[in-house]
């Protein structure tokens, strides 16, 4: 990323405040009005039961914990050729109770029947809104600051597995209530509320959703973009 995506980003616009770099969530242009616009792209290709639900919910995160709540949606939509309309229909289904939720709109996006893959494929852009004195973002962490984890670690994670993999965990003994109660960790993947109340309070120097690599990647990615370091204790992590 370093050497090949970052140096190559085109033009530089002086309204662009935080634009792609280590760890930063989503970018953040001034608009000239004493706000400023977040925007975010992400995919979702490790999940298939809920990949509608968690399409919406991960990419709002990231804007999020830039201090802007998730106002706008954009997916892009790829499916194999088997199944397409039920598939489409229980994506869709799932696109829209979360968007609903969340107080969000699908404004467009695009679908595609295509050949070469075996499962559905979203890739997805949230927009949204923040004063130009109130956004956070994952540089900003100073010394002394303390790291908060809201809810609990591994939250996604699981969900995934005990939905995706259910019938893996089945074969290997997993009683049916770990797997019920882990499949209801969906409910809990949204970090939008929390953040928020944070941003808007000025209670947070810094804030970083770290889906891709956990909490030791986030914690890795807040430490280089705020030039720091973090003591973090094991004992201290909370989980369920």
């Amino acid at each position: 990323m370093l050497k090949y995506v970052y140096p190559r980003i085109g033009h530089i616009d002086p309204s662009v405040i935080v634009g792609p770099s280590v760890g930063e969530d989503a970018a953040i242009i001034d608009l000239g009005d004493g706000r400023v616009l977040v925007v975010h792209n992400d995919a979702i290709t490790g999940a298939v039961k809920s990949l509608g639900w968690l399409a919406v919910h991960i990419v709002s995160n990231d804007i999020a914990v830039r201090g802007a709540r998730p106002r706008w949606f954009l997916m892009s939509l790829f499916l194999p050729e088997e199944d397409f309309e039920s598939a489409v229909d229980e994506i869709m289904g799932q696109v829209d109770r979360a968007a609903k939720e969340l107080g969000l709109m699908v404004i467009g996006g695009h679908t595609e029947v295509t050949s070469g893959i075996d499962r559905p494929i979203i890739g997805t852009t949230a927009l949204g809104l923040a004063r130009r004195d109130g956004y956070v973002t994952t540089s900003g962490a100073r010394i002394g600051d303390y790291i908060i984890v809201t809810k609990g670690v591994g939250i996604e994670g699981t969900a995934i597995i005990c939905t995706d993999f259910a019938d893996h965990l089945r074969k290997r003994g997993i009683d049916e209530g770990i797997i019920s109660c882990g499949a209801r960790f969906l409910d809990m993947v949204s970090v939008v509320n929390e953040a928020i109340l944070l941003a808007e309070n000025g209670l947070a120097t810094a804030m970083h959703d770290p889906t891709e690599a956990g909490l030791l990647g986030g914690l890795a990615e807040l430490a280089y973009a705020s030039k720091k370091t973090i003591e973090a204790y094991e004992d201290s992590i909370p989980m369920f």
